[in-house]
């Protein structure tokens, strides 16, 4: 039995009302005020595709060890490296081995959905027994147009594996056309589209009936057999005209999360899926369809697996964690469609050291330090001189992995001479739980919500954009765990 092991979801933090997008632009296109309903998801300046799909693996994997995984399958539209495997740094972010196989997907909104196909042959021709496929997008729109009200940012992922499958997989069907409406360039920053008319009726309104046709045929089973049915259309009349057309019950169908999260471009029908899953039953059987230069469409069965499945982070949980971004020129500023000022620090552009960052490689992506084998101290960044004055041992050291470690504040600080995109800069002295100290920036806070003593996690992010070279470089941060009231 081939199928999802496990899945996980992230959104991030802050969202936005888009009613300030309207506030602010609606002058340049008062049609918009139709869409200024609900907030969207909002990347923090630290976050990127890859940032969100390392966190979504993470919320994915739980306690099952990353080694075990036999490769990572990336889709996204955004990626912020075209010579650069980016589905290469996520593997490195989740701490697996080298010997693993990791592929990107993209070019189209449904990258996502091949991404988890391609797992799922991966492990169904058994050359592979666990692997993970994620996907997440951060698109833009330009300012004052409907996509900036639409587009929103998240991220999710599945574990695929040939066993303790909550879901099977039973079949899917593929659409491929070149159809011309979302299209954006090698060198564009924002999504152009044609006609809302054409691609309402053309491409929805026709592709995704046919794909579920051509699933339905091919399968010999009828749209009533499913329980759960998750397809993206964010155009509310023609949702209603796909669900007449096939008979679709309007209680199967899947909230798409327009109004809590956003278009979400490759990660779309997952993020729904995930949320499918979320309140799925044994014995379901969840039809799946994404859309974009055609369509995927994925059948799905529940099986009782699901009962027992633990320590993962689904969409209702990512959802609950939210905070305010009180100001729309913030969104500008993180998406960098504005130029900001951010002091003399912030020209400062190091080129970036390829051989040093080779070398230190498990430290900085994996967070990956040391651990003693003589008297069990952990250290980071890893030691060849252990680090305790009555120990001293040399070269007797382990790998040992900081990043699902919890850690406690020591001191910190708020600085606002720092270069930052959302000042102050927040980092002090953490106190990691089973040994381990280092110092750290914070992110997803505010330094009137932290105090010395809280508790924190550890979180994959941006450490610093070198816009000149255009190369980003990533580190882990800590995030403040909230307490329960």
């Amino acid at each position: 039995m081939v199928g999802i092991r496990s899945y996980g979801a992230y959104i991030p933090r802050y969202r936005l009302n888009r009613i300030k997008i309207f506030e602010a632009m609606g002058w340049l296109n008062s049609a918009t005020i139709g869409l200024a309903k609900g907030e969207k998801a909002v990347a923090n300046a630290d976050e990127d595709s890859i940032t969100m799909a390392v966190a979504a693996g993470i919320n994915c994997v739980g306690n099952i060890d990353r080694t075990k995984l036999d490769g990572v399958y990336f889709g996204s539209t955004s990626m912020p490296f075209q010579e650069r495997q980016n589905a290469g740094i996520i593997a490195t972010a989740l701490g697996m081995k080298e010997g693993v196989r990791s592929i990107d997907f993209s070019g189209s909104l449904r990258s996502g959905t091949s991404a988890l196909m391609a797992a799922i042959d991966a492990v169904g021709s058994g050359g592979s027994k666990n692997m993970l496929a994620c996907a997440a997008d951060c698109r833009l729109g330009k300012m004052g147009s409907p996509q900036e009200m639409l587009f929103g940012d998240a991220g999710a992922s599945f574990m695929v594996s040939d066993e303790d499958v909550i879901a099977e997989f039973k079949g899917s069907y593929t659409l491929t056309c070149d159809f011309g409406d979302h299209v954006r360039g090698r060198y564009s920053k924002f999504d152009r589209q044609w006609e809302d008319r054409w691609i309402r009726d053309m491409g929805y309104g026709k592709m995704i009936p046919k794909a579920i046709n051509g699933l339905l045929e091919k399968y010999k089973i009828k749209i009533d057999d499913f329980s759960k049915i998750v397809y993206s259309c964010h155009y509310g009349a023609e949702r209603k005209k796909i669900n007449k057309t096939l008979g679709i019950a309007p209680e199967k169908v899947q909230d798409i999360l327009m109004n809590e999260i956003g278009e979400m471009g490759s990660p779309q029908t997952l993020v729904m899926l995930a949320n499918a899953l979320d309140s799925a039953s044994p014995g379901d059987k969840i039809l799946v369809v994404s859309y974009g230069s055609g369509c995927d469409a994925l059948f799905f069965e529940v099986t009782d697996k699901i009962n027992g499945l633990k320590n993962i982070k689904g969409v209702a949980d990512s959802l609950a964690d939210k905070a305010e971004l009180s100001h729309y020129a913030k969104y500008l500023a993180w998406r960098q469609i504005i130029p900001i000022d951010t002091g003399i620090r912030g020209e400062e552009e190091l080129p970036s050291r390829w051989s040093f960052l080779w070398r230190s490689n498990r430290a900085a992506l994996s967070f990956c330090g040391s651990r003693c084998t003589k008297c069990g101290t952990p250290q980071f960044p890893p030691q060849r001189v252990c680090v305790k004055p009555s120990c001293g041992a040399i070269d007797e050291m382990e790998e040992y992995n900081f990043s699902d470690k919890i850690a406690r504040i020591g001191s910190f600080t708020g600085d606002n001479l720092a270069a930052s995109m959302n000042p102050p800069q927040i980092y002090g002295n953490l106190f990691i739980e089973g040994g381990g100290k280092v110092m750290m920036n914070f992110t997803d806070c505010d330094l009137d919500s932290i105090k010395v003593g809280m508790h924190l996690r550890f979180t994959f992010r941006i450490k610093h954009m070198d816009k000149r070279r255009d190369i980003v470089r990533y580190f882990w941060k800590a995030v403040p765990i909230k307490e329960e009231t």
